[in-house]
């Protein structure tokens, strides 16, 4: 059954394939976010130097029993999006894990922000979570979560997954994701005037701005222009590095 949220993989081959793609070191430090039955867990424990692995159904523990043995795993109860992944020790530097569909795209962007030291991402998601973030500008798909994710990753489509290899089968697609980090990525200002530059996907982005923040129209239009952007630009004209830009601008 589904639990919490989570689909678990039945697919040996499709296991191993993840960790081939995540390409380990016998050094990394992996962090793993739902550990499920602990199938992907056990082959990441043999791949890597440490795991950290993280699940926050109690009623899994008898399945994960003879994971949490290993003498180089650390299992974690708990939320993924409350506790502090920023305490474990080693720290994690690549994370490899089939993601609970409901928090993948908060999660990827709090694993980017929290932990400095994580270097790339394999990760199951859902199919639509993996297009909107590796989305180009000017399409429908980019928004706010691919403009932050992108400040930061390479961002790279690896695998389609068929919903066979599921159990219980999911009633979306899903595929394997790969983030590379390429920098520290956005500051709470940037992610925050990225938020808000969504968030009226109708109007401009300075509108939309102003919503935000009543009283910096024509600031953010002059910043617009001394960028080389129209004034009445829309949030999803503008690439990563042009947000990253104007937030910098706007703060002088």
């Amino acid at each position: 059954m589904v639990r919490l949220g989570q689909n678990f993989l039945a697919d040996p081959n499709l296991l191993d394939a993840i960790v081939r793609d995540a390409g380990l070191a016998t050094d990394d430090v992996v962090l793993e976010v739902g550990a499920g039955e602990g199938v992907l867990s056990e082959r990441l424990a043999a791949a890597a130097a440490h795991l950290h692995t993280v699940e926050i159904d109690r009623g899994l523990e008898q399945a994960l029993a003879p994971i949490a043995a290993l003498p180089n795993v650390e299992l974690h109860w708990g939320d993924a999006m409350k506790i502090d992944l920023a305490a474990f020790d080693p720290a994690p530097t690549a994370m490899v894990a089939n993601l609970p569909y409901s928090v993948a795209t908060p999660l990827i962007l709090r694993t980017i922000e929290q932990l400095p030291t994580l270097e790339r991402w394999t990760v199951m998601v859902q199919r639509e979570i993996a297009d909107r973030l590796r989305a180009a500008p000017g399409s429908r798909t980019y928004g706010s979560p691919s403009a932050v994710v992108q400040l930061a990753c390479e961002v790279e489509l690896l695998r389609a997954v068929d919903p066979a290899v599921f159990k219980p089968r999911p009633r979306v697609d899903s595929a394997i994701l790969r983030l590379r980090r390429t920098g520290p990525g956005a500051d709470e200002e940037t992610r925050t005037l990225i938020r808000a530059a969504f968030a009226h996907r109708r109007k401009s982005l300075a509108r939309s701005l102003e919503h935000a923040a009543p009283g910096n129209l024509a600031t953010t239009r002059a910043a617009l222009a001394q960028l080389g952007l129209p004034e009445d630009a829309r949030a999803e004209a503008l690439a990563p590095e042009q947000f990253a830009a104007l937030s910098a601008k706007l703060r002088g």
